[in-house]
């Protein structure tokens, strides 16, 4: 059982990194402002299954990989990058009406994988995990990988909510913005810029920066 202490510290501990401007509420921005709020919603849902996937390997020790090896740092952090990448495509490719490279909308799935995708190949969140989860772990209180995937999922309703909240405020600005076409190209062109930003962010990182 965790003491209601330790547990109101990791949740507003949680709660301010949620908050923090990072990748991940800048990519649940864009996409609702893109897609609406429920694309936002849902991606938000895919971020936060990446965290649980990150969690499960931490509690397993498979994320200790990414913090001693520089080459599955790297393939990781080149594969997330070039997915950005590919979003960055596709949203300078669009035009008034679209969203991204086609001019349907994508699917739940489509969108929740894509939050998957987003959190799952950076590697810097599985050595932010390893560091991070450990440490309000006791093996006093009994097994720690199971702990550390309660923590895990705390933090992951945590950033849910933050999410969420910047999903249903992006879709309602971006919802104003496209009423016209002039506006819809031109979030799709910032939303590019913003994607290749977090690409170059990505592929820049060390392993030992933040």
């Amino acid at each position: 059982m965790i003491p209601g202490d330790v547990l109101a510290i990791f949740v507003m501990a949680s709660v301010a990194l949620a908050l923090a401007p990072g990748p991940d509420n800048i990519f649940v921005l864009t996409q609702a402002a893109l897609a609406g709020r429920l694309a936002g919603v849902l991606v938000t849902l895919g971020l936060c299954a990446g965290v649980m996937v990150h969690t499960v390997l931490v509690a397993l020790g498979v994320a200790a990989i990414f913090a001693t090896s520089p080459l599955a740092f790297t393939v990781l952090k080149l594969l997330g990058a070039g997915y950005l990448l590919y979003l960055a495509w596709g949203a300078f490719r669009a035009g008034a009406g679209q969203v991204g490279a086609g001019a349907a909308p994508l699917s739940g799935p489509a969108l929740v994988l894509r939050g998957v995708v987003m959190n799952v190949t950076n590697p810097k969140v599985a050595i932010f995990f390893l560091a991070f989860l450990p440490q309000f772990a006791d093996p006093a209180r009994g097994p720690v990988t199971r702990q550390i995937v309660l923590f895990g999922l705390v933090f992951a309703l945590c950033a849910f909510a933050i999410f969420c909240a910047v999903a249903l405020a992006a879709g309602s600005l971006g919802a104003w913005l496209r009423r016209t076409p002039r506006a819809q190209v031109i979030i799709n062109r910032l939303a590019g810029a913003v994607f290749v930003g977090l690409a170059l962010r990505l592929l820049v990182v060390e392993r030992g920066t933040s």
